[in-house]
């Protein structure tokens, strides 16, 4: 089974996941919530994270999720709902303070 790496920035915390695992699985392997999951269906906009290295480790975007992430503000293309990506390769984000 391969093991990829979610970083969190800024603090630098390393998280591994099995590979495809979504990113909402980072609750099974920490006890403090490092990412604000709120309904977990890409609707609330809780878990905006911003990509900052390896977007292409998080899968694609959708189109209801890019609409949905332009509705907050987040046009730029940097951003994604957390609750939404698949860790299929390494990559490091951000947690947006809403």
């Amino acid at each position: 089974m391969k093991l990829n790496t979610l970083t969190l920035m800024p603090d630098g915390v390393e998280i591994a996941l099995p590979q495809g695992s979504p990113l909402t699985d980072i609750e099974y392997e920490t006890s403090e919530p490092l990412i604000p999951f709120g309904c977990r269906s890409g609707a609330c906009g809780a878990c905006v994270v911003e990509v900052i290295d390896g977007a292409e480790g998080l899968g694609e975007s959708d189109p209801e999720e890019t609409d949905f992430l332009e509705d907050l503000g987040w046009a730029d293309g940097n951003h994604r709902l957390a609750c939404q990506c698949r860790l299929l390769d390494s990559a490091t984000v951000r947690v947006v303070d809403n």
